[in-house]
């Protein structure tokens, strides 16, 4: 009853020689939230419940969305029905992504090939924890059994950086993302800017949930240091956050309750970029946004600032968050394939708190390979396969490896 075969996802055979040539390659995943604490203390997880629920808001929304009692989601449930809830919702998932995602997980990681449901929570629960309880499943071990190169991880401006320091001669690259609130700039960020510099952070990022005049001066502020260091600048445009005020009052942020915006960016990011651009401190930018709306401002957009040599100097983010999916990803990449240039295009990154969502990755990269296949068993583009394999490489691998510099 298995769906992740070798040809999941891939509906021609173009798409299956391309994901072949992908599939191993190492993973650049150049934004994420997970714990350098974790990774430098090598963390054990206790359960199935912890690796798999602790923390995945997109999980939490699915479900209360089922009905389950907040009590089995983030309250003081044993984490064993905890787990048995999330098992009992999992069937009910077909067309959500995290069908997909929860069973990719299962079965690069702990060889579980059939569907997850309350008939076999039980056996499975077993089976992970039993798994989780060795050395090799710790933190470190997953990272490596991933094939990951670099992890950039995303911190306030005033962290020690303590973690990453101890993280010099672990085989993965972890490094720092420059992440202030738009709202708490201070004088001293240069300084700081500065210190993370020496401690190997190459990326900043922003949450972009208004665009005014007063966010428009603080970001051409910001993008003019991040250009002195040549660091990439990462816009995150387009989230409404937290609107259940009474379960953020009980919960605090990022526990499920936020959703896509609707407000205008185009003349905003327009002034920002051109701001940057007239006194020649544009630095590599990667724009991405949460409301398809955007897809073809984003894609035009780009084209009005590329140059310098820099291939894809600005890019169009990967499908983020509530488009972290199919249908969400393929629109992506078709308004920039349709508006700009695809094959310079930095790729997919996880966006996540979880140790095992590196199998998002393997998900962009079928979702890419079967995309390029269309287009060439639909007689649109030759059936080139030096050239097709190379392009998908480089969006998959080789593009974020020169674009970031690792």
């Amino acid at each position: 009853m298995s769906i992740i075969k070798d040809d999941f996802m891939l509906k021609n055979k173009t798409a299956k020689k391309l994901y072949s040539a992908v599939k191993d390659l190492p993973i650049i995943d150049y934004h994420c939230h997970i714990s350098p604490k974790m990774i430098a203390e090598n963390y054990q997880f206790k359960n199935a419940y912890e690796l798999f629920l602790g923390g995945d808001h997109y999980k939490w929304r699915q479900l209360r969305t089922n009905g389950i009692d907040e009590e089995y989601i983030t309250g003081n449930a044993d984490d064993y029905d905890k787990w048995l809830a999330f098992a009992k919702t999992m069937p009910l998932l077909i067309g959500n992504p995290l069908y997909h995602w929860t069973h990719l997980e299962l079965k690069r990681y702990f060889g579980i090939d059939e569907p997850l449901s309350e008939k076999n929570a039980k056996e499975v629960w077993d089976r992970v924890n039993a798994l989780l309880a060795t050395d090799e499943y710790r933190v470190q071990g997953l990272i490596k059994m991933s094939n990951v190169e670099t992890i950039c991880t995303t911190d306030a401006p005033y962290d020690t950086l303590e973690y990453h320091k101890a993280l010099k001669d672990f085989g993965t690259k972890v490094v720092p993302a420059f992440r202030p609130d738009l709202n708490a700039i201070n004088d001293d960020f240069p300084e700081r800017m500065d210190y993370f510099h020496e401690n190997g952070c190459r990326l900043s990022d922003h949450a972009v949930d208004e665009m005014n005049d007063e966010i428009i001066e603080k970001l051409v502020y910001l993008g003019e240091e991040y250009a002195k260091r040549g660091w990439v600048w990462q816009l995150h445009i387009g989230a409404l956050r937290n609107n259940n005020t009474r379960m953020f009052e009980k919960l605090g942020p990022d526990t499920g309750f936020d959703s896509v915006n609707d407000f205008q960016i185009a003349e905003g990011l327009s002034k920002i970029l051109d701001s940057l651009d007239k006194k020649d401190m544009l630095p590599k930018t990667i724009l991405y946004t949460l409301n398809p709306k955007d897809n073809y401002v984003l894609g035009t957009m780009l084209g009005n600032f590329q140059g310098g040599g820099v291939p894809g100097k600005i890019q169009f983010g990967s499908g983020w968050w509530f488009n972290d999916q199919r249908d969400g990803m393929e629109s992506q990449m078709r308004a920039l394939a349709n508006l700009g240039m695809i094959s310079r295009f930095v790729g997919m990154l996880t966006d996540s708190r979880s140790f095992v969502s590196y199998t998002r990755h393997e998900y962009f990269r079928r979702i890419l390979c079967n995309l390029l296949g269309k287009w060439v068993e639909d007689g649109e583009y030759p059936k080139d396969m030096e050239m097709l394999k190379k392009i998908a490489s480089d969006i998959s691998y080789y593009n974020a490896k020169e674009y970031f510099g690792f």
